[in-house]
Parts: structure tokens; sequence; C-alpha cells
């Protein structure tokens, strides 16, 4: 199975290796909170069996930077994807540590979503801002790959994942209607950033 399957957007050193040091270093010194996760007919948005990761809350200015570094991909992606997007929203700073996952699921650009922030994503992005390693290293983490889905695979067991693997800098990005999960971490620190174009 290949990346084109999935028509992925990459840049790779979106961000250099510096930058990606300095916000994990200012993720490790910001307030947390439980990562949000948003399921029909339940009023509470914390459900550690489906979505297990910390949401970090670095400075403004440090998401107000991130922001307009993301927005400035806009015409790239409409070339991309073939759309025409309007906005970008705010990102979120997320760390997984041993044992955090997110269940498969998709961010958008269904109908079958109930709310309407959700509804009208048309691309999910992912900032990696550190590097997977098959075996535990310093400032990498293992397990947690993002495992993208093709749900037309009519395949004996289902569907198999394909499976992008993080690098520092590296941004990704792919239909908001693409079936995803992130894999459990089984070692180290997952840090990455996400957003959504509508």
């Amino acid at each position: 199975m290949s990346s084109s399957l999935f028509n992925l957007f990459t840049s790779r050193n979106f961000l250099d290796a510096q930058t990606c040091r300095d916000l994990m270093a200012e993720g490790r010194s910001s307030p947390t909170t439980r990562a949000p996760v948003y399921i029909q007919g339940s009023d509470e948005v914390v459900h550690e069996t489906i979505r297990k990761t910390t949401s970090f809350h670095p400075s403004d200015a440090t998401v107000s930077q991130i922001h307009d570094r993301l927005l400035q991909q806009k015409s790239a992606l409409e070339t991309h994807f073939g759309l025409r997007l309007t906005d970008c929203e705010p990102p979120q700073f997320l760390r997984y540590e041993p044992g955090d996952f997110f269940v498969r699921h998709q961010d958008g650009n269904t109908e079958q979503l109930e709310f309407d922030h959700l509804r009208i994503r048309r691309l999910s992005l992912i900032v990696f801002l550190n590097d997977y390693a098959a075996e535990p290293k310093e400032n990498c983490y293992c397990g947690g790959a993002l495992n993208l889905y093709n749900e037309n695979d009519d395949s004996a067991g289902g569907p198999a994942p394909f499976a992008v693997l993080g690098q520092t800098g590296l941004l990704v990005a792919f239909t908001a209607d693409t079936v995803h999960e992130v894999a459990s971490v089984t070692s180290g620190e997952r840090f990455t950033i996400i957003s959504w174009f509508r």
C-alpha cells in the first residue's frame, strides 16, 4: 500500500529541528489538560477508552506563530487536493506518553458527524516534533504510528493500515474523512501539533 492511495501531502522540515526542540521543551513546562474527543449523544469530552493523550497549552505567541505557519500552506494544499479552503483552526499541541493512543476515527467532512465544527473540516494536518524509533532512543518514541485505513479495502480481516512514522518537523495532511488512528505509544514521548483546514 502506498501513500498515493491516500493522496498525502507532505512537507519535510516544515519546522526546523531547533524549533521542534523548543516546542517540546515548552510543552514539558506548559499547563496541560486531557485531550478531548466528541461523541454523539455524550456531554463528556474526555473518553480515555477512545483517546488517551495530553493537550499542552503553550504561550499565545507560540500558538499564533504556528497558526501563521500553517496558514502559509493554504495555497499548496489547495493545489494538491484540488479544494478551495477558507481557514485553518488554531493548532492543538499533543504529548502521547507510553500507553497513550487514539482509536480509529475520522476528523470531519462527513454527514455522519453531529458536531458542526467537525462536519466542516476538509483537511487534517499533523506536524511531528520528534522522530519515531524502532528501539528506545533519547528524544524519540516507539509505537505511536499514525495508521491510515482505506475503507474500500475488502481484504479478509479488514483493511490493512498504512503507517506514517514520525520525523522531526514533518507535516502530513490528508482529507478529513480519512479513517486513521494513533497506535499505542510503547516508549518515550510522542509530540505532535494538529490542525484542520476548512
